[in-house]
């Protein structure tokens, strides 16, 4: 398997976490969207990160569809995430609240960086929603005494949350402070304390495209 994407994106950065979970064997290729956009087109019409290439050479595209057949590799004893009922249903909506929390946050980048502006209000809007996710985040974990969100063992949504809070952490200092979301804090801190993690670390940066 090709795994295509930098480490930086929280996207990219869950299903590496999960490939080395699950103790597959795969090839690193850290391309840019912007400067490696025309590499990426010929696997990936729409030049968008993570993308997977399969040993059959078939292209999987974004996180949540690469992950679902991930799991089927893995086989369902060891799937990161429940076969069905209650469990399941709860861990895909905390990860949608993970992922839809890096898109907002993805959007303010984009926003400073790559349109350099500031519309007050679609960034009073994401400031918005990304602490509202996080305080929705912050009272679920909260509640929860297991060593891990769902239990005893590390699942797809502790990985959707610890990747997510490291990008924000690094990407946008200005809305997220730890010591706010407690609860939060230490379950990115146990996250990155997994070798799983510190083997796909790389710093936030983003380069604007070239004019």
């Amino acid at each position: 398997m090709i795994l295509i994407g930098q480490y930086d994106s929280p996207f990219v950065r869950r299903v590496a976490v999960a490939l080395r979970l699950y103790g597959f064997d795969y090839e690193h290729r850290p391309w840019s969207v912007f400067g490696d956009a025309e590499r990426l087109a010929a696997h990936n019409p729409l030049r968008r990160v993570p993308t997977l290439i399969a040993d059959d050479g078939e292209a999987l595209f974004e996180s949540g569809a690469i992950l679902d057949w991930l799991d089927e590799q893995a086989g369902r004893d060891r799937a990161l995430i429940a076969a069905s009922g209650l469990d399941r249903r709860q861990a895909l909506k905390t990860i949608a609240l993970a992922t839809g929390l890096a898109d907002k946050a993805v959007s303010l980048v984009y926003e400073r960086v790559i349109h350099q502006r500031g519309t007050p209000m679609w960034v009073e809007r994401c400031r918005a929603q990304i602490a509202g996710v996080l305080d929705a985040l912050e009272a679920d974990r909260a509640a929860r005494s297991g060593p891990w969100w769902f239990g005893e063992t590390i699942g797809h949504a502790d990985v959707a949350v610890g990747c997510v809070l490291r990008f924000v952490s690094e990407a946008l200092p200005e809305v997220y402070a730890a010591s706010d979301w407690p609860a939060l804090a230490s379950h990115a801190a146990a996250c990155e304390a997994r070798p799983e993690f510190q083997a796909v670390v790389q710093p936030f940066h983003v380069t604007p495209p070239s004019s």
